[in-house]
């Protein structure tokens, strides 16, 4: 044993590790593959198998590489993966560690239905508000699907055996290829011309997503979103959703899915119709019950066994209400007349005509008490004044002058001392019978 040679594992796979790279084929390919396995770690690193028919090799995508994909990896997209290939050393496994990833094949038509499917429903075509009632007895259903399909017969089927009374028209159209999608929006502003259509079924049978692609696309949508006519959308399988369904007013899962939504089970219409007449008939024969009841009751009342009683006594009711209407009568023509006399009462004492009479008379009266009361005062006034004036009289300068006395003026002021004067000046001296104009020559101050 000690003479054989050998490695341990881990030179073996650094050993090889160092072979991958240093290939220079391996420092950058392009490996294309499905999606499996996909996990999103938190670290925001994607793990996933990329594989074919034949093989898989693990991978991992680095968020430093992933943070610009314009999708979101999920099982089963088929990618195109561009990364550097080698050895997971402790695990001794080889994989690709990628840095690019494109969508391939149905992987790039799932991106362009993901993205077409944001678009629209941010414009609201999605939004219930929009949805149109299908009509609960349609008359005539117009079918836009391909005449040579299963679906058709199937949906053709299912409504004649659930409501053979409507109208099954089939609208051709092509359902696959290139001109699928133009095709099925001419056959739906036919439809809606021809104006006589309750509801349209709008689909095709299953297949991959590449031949369910016409209903994907953005034209078709906005052709089922404008139509007048209440569209249900059948495309495909069960599980399968394409951006049809989402437009539509309702979504069936399969094409026969789409003809029992579209008209009601005869069968059950017919059950629905029996019960309602049974139902119906109860009511009316709880009815005719009831009415019965109370006309038993009406008969054998008393007003029907005793009319002439009854009569007699509203007769006597009349007479008493008569009765009680005279008096009330009296009562008032006798309230009304008195307050007649008591209006026209007062509308006499109040004439105008005895108001101004009355004025009169009362003017002549303060026309008499106003001439006494002056009169009065004239005499009381003249009485003060005659004292007043004798008193006056008795103090007037003149008196004095009427006695000897006499007045010095100088320049018409009263001269009351000699110090007013001056040698030379000239005064008046006002005597009793009139003035002496002197000019002074001398003056002699007493001495006390």
């Amino acid at each position: 044993m000690s003479n054989k040679k050998f490695v341990t594992v881990s030179a073996l796979t650094k050993y090889l590790k160092r072979k991958f790279d240093v290939d220079p084929h391996l420092r950058d390919i392009w490996v294309k593959g499905e999606l499996s396995n996909v996990k999103i770690h938190d670290s925001g690193h994607i793990y996933f198998t990329l594989k074919d028919e034949h093989a898989r090799i693990q991978a991992v995508m680095f968020s430093s590489f992933n943070r610009s994909l314009p999708f979101r990896p999920e099982d089963g997209m088929n990618v195109l993966v561009r990364g550097e290939i080698t050895i997971y050393q402790p695990g001794g496994i080889y994989q690709i560690y990628a840095k690019e990833m494109e969508p391939d094949g149905v992987g790039g038509l799932y991106l362009a239905f993901e993205q077409l499917k944001k678009k629209l429903e941010q414009e609201g075509l999605f939004d219930v508000k929009h949805k149109k009632t299908i009509p609960a007895f349609p008359k005539t259903i117009g079918v836009i699907t391909s005449p040579t399909g299963a679906a058709v017969r199937d949906i053709i089927t299912t409504i004649k055996r659930r409501y053979p009374v409507a109208k099954v028209v089939v609208i051709p159209a092509i359902v696959q290829g290139v001109q699928a999608g133009k095709s099925i929006v001419n056959k739906i502003q036919l439809a809606n011309s021809l104006g006589y259509f309750d509801v349209l079924i709008v689909g095709r049978g299953g297949g991959s997503i590449e031949e369910l692609w016409a209903f994907n696309e953005e034209m078709v949508a906005r052709e089922i979103f404008k139509s007048k006519i209440p569209v249900i959308s059948a495309v495909g399988h069960e599980t399968d959703y394409t951006i049809a369904d989402f437009v539509a007013d309702l979504r069936a899962p399969t094409p026969t899915g789409a003809a029992e939504l579209a008209v009601p089970n005869i069968t059950d219409l017919i059950e629905k119709i029996r019960e309602r007449n049974i139902r119906m008939t109860n009511a009316l024969k709880e009815r005719i019950k009831k009415e019965k009841l109370k006309l038993f009751r009406l008969t054998n009342s008393y007003a029907f066994k005793y009319p002439k009683k009854l009569y007699m006594q509203k007769e006597q009711e009349l007479d008493i209400l008569f009765e009680r209407f005279k008096k009330a009568g009296k009562r008032y023509l006798s309230d009304q007349t008195n307050r007649y006399l008591l209006l026209t009462n007062r509308l006499k004492n109040e004439l105008p005509y005895d108001q101004i009479e009355r004025a009169k008379t009362r003017m002549k009266d303060l026309d008499k008490k106003m001439l006494r009361e002056m009169t009065a005062l004239y005499q009381q006034k003249l009485n003060r004044f005659q004292a007043l004036a004798s008193k006056l009289d008795a103090l007037s300068p003149l008196k004095i002058m009427e006695r000897g006395y006499s007045l010095v003026y100088k320049q018409d002021k009263l001269v009351k001392s000699v110090k007013q004067t001056a040698e030379g000046d000239f005064i008046q001296i006002k005597l009793q019978d009139g003035t002496i104009h002197c000019e002074v020559s001398e003056i002699e101050e007493r001495r006390s």
